[in-house]
């Protein structure tokens, strides 16, 4: 467990140091990549932001504030709901996470063997 953890948090410092060169914080990564990781769709709302996040919802809407500054997302009122807002990537929003999902990805296959989850073997 001590070595899974210890590999876990060298790969988060890889992302936060990642991100960082991107000039992103961490934070803001995460929310790019949560919204297009939204399943089925372009956009994520700004609930299943906070959820995806583990953050407080005033807080991920700071986060979209300082997004939307650097030109890297854009709020959008539902065209269902209009009390929605549904955050959209823009074009350097598109960009910026390409290349740090390509980052990551590299960095992910180094560790292939150590988050490899054990067969378990319950015929015993």
């Amino acid at each position: 467990m001590s070595s899974f953890r210890y590999q876990l948090r060298k790969f988060l410092r890889f992302s936060e140091e990642a991100a960082q060169a991107e000039g992103v914080t961490p934070q803001q990564y995460l929310l790019l990549l949560h919204v297009k990781g939204s399943p089925g769709r372009d956009w994520a709302s700004v609930g299943e932001l906070a959820e995806r996040l583990q953050s407080q919802h005033h807080s991920v809407v700071a986060l979209i504030s300082r997004c939307e500054k650097l030109q890297l997302v854009q709020r959008r009122s539902s065209d269902i709901d209009r009390r929605q807002v549904n955050i959209h990537l823009l074009p350097d929003g598109e960009r910026c996470l390409a290349k740090l999902a390509e980052l990551h990805h590299a960095e992910l296959n180094t560790l292939s063997d150590i988050f490899r989850i054990p067969t378990i073997n319950t015929q015993d």
